[in-house]
């Protein structure tokens, strides 16, 4: 399938690992321009190695002064944007929200859904004179259903599915497609490290916390960064041009977070 997103210009947060790594790969075998940040000065480094001719800088999302600044970069560097894919996120603490400090709160809040906002805001007068604009955001399964002890990322989670269906409504008179993907539990070493702090906390093994997310779901298999990164790229091209406002899940039919 020809996705036509030859020369697409792309904009990836968080794009030197796990799902944005994937996805700024993915982008470029379809022959996209891509420019990825991330708090990661090693991992840019090494995508960079990989990858000569991505652009890359680093950006921390939850400082708007940092966000302003790197899409001057990105968008010299592109000469304009077509997609903004907003991966950049944190799992905050795991507690029960009554254990939640507030700047714990805070803090996973700014990163997953002010980020969210920040990129956005910088980047819709670009989309409007794009002729295939798009917004793809990332939120969770946690998103749909909630999740017992991460209070905070669940919030923000449900906030970004909010305001990519209100970015939609707001911008649909331009052609903006503005959809959030919902991955259930990922097979990347961030979900690695939430099932080991899980698992200690109910006094169980790694591997029996892992059986617990998978026994919610119909098909039970974890997701891939691969497969969550296909999604992305398949709603940025002319193909998805009637896809917006949407909540996506790609979870295996996920019922419920352990």
């Amino acid at each position: 399938m020809d996705l036509k997103l030859e020369g697409l210009k792309v904009i990836i947060t968080a794009g030197a690992g796990g799902i944005g790594r994937a996805t700024a790969e993915s982008f470029l075998a379809e022959g996209a321009c891509v420019f990825v940040c991330d708090v990661s000065e090693t991992a840019l480094d090494e995508l960079k190695a990989a990858h000569p001719d991505i652009g890359t800088c680093l950006c921390d999302v939850s400082d708007e002064g940092n966000v302003a600044a790197m899409f001057e970069q990105a968008v010299d560097w592109l000469e304009g944007i077509d997609c903004l894919v907003n991966n950049a996120g944190t799992t905050g603490p795991t507690k029960p929200t009554d254990e939640v400090e507030s700047t714990e709160w805070m803090t996973c809040v700014d990163v997953n859904l002010n980020g969210t906002y920040h990129c956005t805001h910088l980047a819709l007068p670009y989309l409007k004179e794009s002729t295939n604009p798009s917004i793809i955001s990332l939120s969770s399964a946690a998103g749909r259903v909630g999740y017992r002890n991460k209070s905070p990322y669940a919030a923000a989670k449900w906030g970004i599915v909010g305001f990519m269906k209100t970015v939609s409504i707001e911008y649909g008179e331009y052609g903006i497609r503005a959809n959030a993907v919902l991955p259930g539990p990922v097979d990347n070493p961030r979900m690695k490290a939430m099932i080991a702090e899980k698992a200690r906390q109910a006094g169980i093994t790694p591997e029996a916390q892992a059986e617990k997310y998978l026994s919610n779901a119909s098909i039970k298999h974890f997701v891939t960064t691969e497969e969550v990164a296909d999604l992305i790229v398949f709603l940025s091209s002319p193909r998805a041009r009637t896809i917006s406002g949407q909540a996506i899940g790609i979870d295996g039919d996920l019922q419920a977070l352990a």
